[in-house]
C-alpha cells in the first residue's frame, strides 16, 4: 500500500487512539509489524500546542517513518495551521480526524460530527490539502446514524480534495463501540473511488482480517483495542495472511519481555509520575487472561512508582515461568479443573 511517496511494508495500520497512540506504542507496534501507526489527535486550538500533552504529542524523536499524526478541529483555517505546525514538528502524513465519537469531541463540532455538515468537511479538507505539502489523510465513520449514512458522499468530496487514504470505521456516530461494525460500507466506497480504503472496527484476529480484506476489496485493515496488550498481533496476521498459517501464541517469556521494555519506554517518556500511572492500563492489559491476573491487576493499581510496578510485573512472571515456557493465555478456570 502506497500513501503519497510512502510505501508501507505491509497493509496493517494502527489505529489513533486518544490516551493509547503514544510515540512508545507507536514504535512498539511498528517493530512487531504494523506497517504505519497514527498518533493520537493532536488539537488544531493553537493554544494548546505549548501545553505538556500537545508537545507530547508532537515529539516524533527516532520514530520509525512514516509518521503520520492525527488533527481534530472544526475550522478550515485553524486546522490548516495545525496540519502545518505538525509538518514543522516531523510529521510526514497528516490524518484528519472525522470519526471520533467522544462527546467531547462531537460537543465542538469536530470528529464524527462534522459527518452532519458535508459542505463544511469539504473545506476543512481543501484547506489542509493546499497548506501542506505532504499527503493528507482522512478517517471518518459511515456517518452520523443509522438514518444519515453518508460516508459514500464525504469519500468523494475527499477524494476531489486531493485526500490521499481514506480510513472507515464500520459504525455510526450515533453507534459509538456498541453493536457490531459492518463492512457493507466500506465495500461500497472502495467501489466507487479511485483512492486506497481502509477498513476500521471489529477488526483483530487474522481470520477477521482476510474476510474483510476479500469482502470489502479494502487496500489495508486499521486495528486499534485489539492490539492493545498484543502488539505481537501485527506479525501474527502479517504471517497469516503470507502463509494461511497461525503462528503460536507468544510464550510468557517474551510477554515479560515485551512488557519490561514497553514499561522503560513509557517511563523514558513520561516521566516518574505520569508514567507509572499510565503504565497501569498497560500492564492490565498484557496480563488479561494470564493466571491470576486478575489478583494482580488490583494489587498493581495501588502502587504508585516505577520501582514498585517493575518488581511486581517481575514478582508475577516469575510465578508463571513455574508452569513452563510454553504457558500462554491460560484462564485460571482451566487451571483449576
Amino acid at each position: 500500500m502506497q500513501i503519497g511517496p510512502y510505501i508501507l511494508k505491509n497493509n496493517l495500520v494502527v489505529a489513533p487512539m486518544a490516551g493509547v497512540t503514544d510515540r512508545p506504542f507507536r514504535q512498539l507496534c511498528k517493530k512487531m509489524g504494523a506497517g504505519m501507526a497514527v498518533s493520537e489527535m493532536v488539537s488544531s486550538n493553537s493554544l494548546l500546542w505549548g501545553s505538556e500533552k500537545t508537545l507530547r504529542r508532537a515529539n516524533h524523536e527516532g520514530e520509525v517513518d512514516p509518521i503520520s499524526v492525527q488533527i481534530a478541529g472544526a475550522d478550515p483555517t485553524m486546522m490548516a495551521q495545525a496540519a502545518c505546525y505538525n509538518v514543522e514538528q516531523g510529521a510526514q502524513i497528516i490524518d484528519i480526524n472525522m470519526g471520533c465519537p467522544a462527546k467531547k469531541i462531537c460537543n465542538t463540532m469536530a470528529g464524527s460530527a462534522l459527518l452532519q455538515n458535508e459542505q463544511l468537511v469539504g473545506k476543512i479538507l481543501d484547506a489542509v490539502v493546499r497548506a501542506v505539502d505532504v499527503p493528507v489523510t482522512l478517517k471518518i465513520r459511515t456517518g452520523w446514524d443509522r438514518e444519515h449514512k453518508n460516508a459514500l458522499v464525504v469519500a468523494r468530496i475527499a477524494e476531489n480534495a486531493g485526500i490521499q487514504a481514506l480510513a472507515i470505521h464500520g459504525r455510526t456516530r450515533a453507534c459509538a463501540f456498541t453493536g457490531h461494525a459492518e463492512h457493507d460500507t466500506v465495500a461500497t466506497v472502495k467501489a466507487a473511488v479511485r483512492i486506497p480504503v481502509i477498513a476500521n472496527g471489529d477488526i483483530g484476529a487474522p481470520e477477521e482480517v482476510r474476510k474483510v480484506l476479500e469482502y470489502t476489496g479494502a487496500d489495508a485493515v486499521m486495528i486499534g483495542r485489539a492490539a492493545q496488550g498484543r502488539p505481537w498481533i501485527f506479525r501474527e496476521i502479517s504471517y497469516y495472511l503470507a502463509t494461511g498459517r497461525h503462528l503460536p501464541l507468544p510464550e510468557v517469556t517474551e510477554i515479560h519481555h515485551v512488557l519490561i521494555n514497553h514499561l522503560y519506554d513509557l517511563y523514558d517518556f513520561y516521566g516518574e509520575y505520569s508514567g507509572a500511572r499510565i503504565a497501569r492500563k498497560h500492564i492490565s492489559w498484557y496480563t488479561k487472561g494470564l493466571i491470576g491476573s486478575a489478583v494482580f491487576r488490583h494489587a498493581m493499581n495501588q502502587l504508585q512508582t516505577t520501582d514498585q510496578q517493575v518488581s511486581a510485573v517481575n514478582e508475577f512472571f516469575g510465578k508463571l515461568a513455574g508452569y513452563g515456557h510454553r504457558l500462554t493465555y491460560i484462564q485460571r478456570e482451566e487451571l483449576a479443573a
